[in-house]
């Protein structure tokens, strides 16, 4: 909404959740798990308001943005293109039509009581996965075949209800880096914004994500191998226009693709971005894009930045977040968001899906702004009872 106001957009706001003050007739309230009926009110409120694009913040509102902005003729990602980034199945299909680079994968159907027969299809270690949660919920690392059928019980536990809990995908474990590459797509060109570099990337058995830094430090050639198989992804899977978050592996200089989201990088990580001389924020340019504003200046500005993801380091009642002052005491260190109130009941991963808050950097160097991270992971005490 700021970077609305920046630009001068008259901002439209639907939403499952109410706004945190009054917009008047500017908010609309949807039901996501619904984008049918959601993109309806959404191009219903659009015979009364000239909108000029449509844009979704989240995982949730990728379909109803993909459906009420092909209705109303905007520029979006056709709803074939943005359903196959919600549902891991549907893409692993659509990256193997396209012969893009990517995890050996077999589904696993609710029917199927021989797991472990199945899994032969792609080897051992493997990784068990929901078809449609994000932030790495219900994603585990198994090293043998009898511990299969334990951990597909406690994936489907977790999911519960989901609409795809009946089905899960196992995927062959990749070694190698992790990165995510950060874009806007415009008429079915990729700009690239940042490349992360994910120094923690975890080897399982849960994959909570801790540490981002950008610029990459990955060398030229395989920053430009992942450029490559993300836009091949890009073409494979159709998506055409807006904002995108890919996640890679690398190894032995071949990249492959583990995640393709139509949206931003989550959670409050934009912060860690800002681009041309001006410190255009990542919102701006999603929203310039959104609207077919002249293209902006792409460039990220010349400090490396980087971000902190604060993980629960086990289930139960946040009691106590201590060491936020002397945090913001390091060196480097720009900003801490806690995002979950003290009192309230957390889920460590796989189960959980959140993280308590954010911590922020920025350097000279990528090394410096790490190095500045580990810190302050190191001073951050949680207390969970």
């Amino acid at each position: 909404m700021s970077a609305a106001e920046s630009l001068g957009i008259d901002l439209v706001v639907a939403s499952e959740n109410p706004p945190p003050f009054d917009m008047g007739d500017r908010y609309l309230h949807i039901d996501c798990s619904d984008p049918q009926s959601a993109a309806d009110s959404i191009t219903k409120m659009g015979d009364e308001i000239a909108f000029d694009g449509v844009v979704a913040a989240d995982d949730a509102g990728v379909m109803v943005a993909s459906l009420a902005g092909t209705t109303l003729g905007l520029a979006a990602n056709k709803p074939d293109a943005a359903r196959a980034t919600r549902d891991k199945l549907l893409l692993r299909n659509r990256l193997a039509t396209a012969e893009v680079p990517q995890p050996r994968f077999v589904a696993l159907e609710p029917t199927q009581s021989s797991a472990e027969e199945i899994a032969q299809a792609v080897g051992f270690p493997l990784v068990v996965k929901p078809l449609s949660r994000s932030a790495s919920q219900g994603v585990i690392r198994v090293d043998r075949p009898q511990d299969l059928p334990a951990t597909i019980d406690r994936v489907r536990r977790i999911i519960g209800d989901d609409e795809h809990s009946s089905r899960l995908l196992l995927e062959a474990y990749l070694p190698g880096e992790e990165v995510a590459v950060e874009g806007l797509v415009r008429n079915g060109e990729l700009m690239v914004l940042a490349i992360f570099d994910k120094p923690d990337t975890s080897k399982g058995p849960s994959f909570p994500e801790t540490i981002l830094v950008t610029p990459s430090r990955l060398s030229d050639n395989s920053q430009q191998e992942c450029i490559r198989v993300a836009e091949a992804a890009l073409r494979g899977l159709g998506l055409t226009h807006g904002p995108v978050h890919i996640e890679l592996k690398i190894h032995n200089g071949r990249a492959s693709v583990l995640e393709v989201a139509a949206r931003s990088i989550g959670g409050l990580c934009s912060r860690s971005l800002n681009f041309g001389l001006m410190g255009t924020t990542l919102e701006s340019l999603i929203l310039r894009n959104a609207v077919g504003m002249d293209k902006p200046e792409l460039r990220r500005e010349q400090h490396a930045s980087g971000v902190l993801m604060i993980p629960i380091p086990s289930s139960g009642l946040l009691g106590s977040i201590e060491g936020i002052d002397e945090t913001l005491t390091i060196p480097n260190i720009t900003g801490v968001d806690i995002t979950i109130n003290v009192g309230s009941e957390v889920l460590a991963p796989p189960e959980g899906d959140r993280y308590l808050g954010f911590v922020f950097a920025r350097a000279d160097t990528p090394d410096v702004v790490e190095s500045a991270l580990r810190e302050a992971k190191d001073t951050i005490a949680v207390l969970v009872t």
